[in-house]
């Protein structure tokens, strides 16, 4: 398996991670009831397990992008060393960003969303 894939895996265990922490959480804030029945609304939890739901959520739209460039990259053979540097960048600093959003650091977040971002854009120009 390549480096690229390698990262597609450990983001999707990632995002499992992400969304075990955000019901833990809820489970500490709201009723069962609540949480299994039918609601019209989100719940959004408060502190850090409000931020888990969110950086969850994030992660949700990154992944896609990242799922779609990762796969691009190797259906195509454009899969590099410069392509597995994206992927480990977006890897690493996604994961950064989760304990990050957790802990409530707020600039330290948005840097650790720019080097993600950074890591998307480098693959998108191997495939350009």
């Amino acid at each position: 398996m390549t480096p690229d894939l390698t990262y597609l895996v450990w983001a999707v265990a990632l995002t499992i991670v992400q969304v075990l922490a955000a019901i833990v959480g809820a489970t500490t804030q709201f009723a069962m009831p609540l949480l299994v029945g039918n609601r019209e609304t989100a719940i959004e939890g408060r502190g850090w397990v409000g931020r888990a739901q969110r950086a969850h959520r994030n992660m949700l739209e990154s992944l896609v992008l990242f799922a779609v460039l990762v796969l691009v990259a190797h259906v195509s053979g454009k899969a590099n060393a410069m392509t597995a540097v994206g992927a480990a960048m977006f890897f690493y600093a996604r994961l950064a960003y989760a304990a990050i959003y957790w802990f409530g650091i707020a600039w330290v977040r948005t840097v650790a969303w720019s080097i993600a971002l950074v890591g998307l854009v480098l693959i998108l120009l191997q495939l350009i």
